[in-house]
């Protein structure tokens, strides 16, 4: 869940750090002055289409088939098999 949450911080975030990246290597502004001026409401909806994107594409693309059945994790043999949907 750790991961899930972090990958959608990353993605979020993305434009801010690109925008900030070009800034600072185009305009050679210090670092306090990156974000003023900055286009705020066009990069939080440029990080929640890509957020809302990215999550589309693993919900479509991942998982198993409709309609299958559920195998949960088993343990055989003091080893985790993990689940499977059929």
């Amino acid at each position: 869940m750790l991961r899930i949450a972090l990958i959608d911080i990353i993605l979020f975030a993305l434009p801010f750090i690109l925008y900030g990246a070009y800034v600072l290597a185009t305009r050679g502004e210090s670092r306090e002055g990156v974000f003023q001026g900055a286009p705020i409401v066009w990069l939080i909806a440029a990080g929640c289409g890509l957020l809302l994107a990215t999550m589309a594409t693993l919900v479509s693309f991942s998982g198993g088939k409709p309609g299958g059945t559920y195998h949960p994790p088993e343990v055989i043999d003091g080893v985790v098999k993990p689940g499977t949907i059929d």
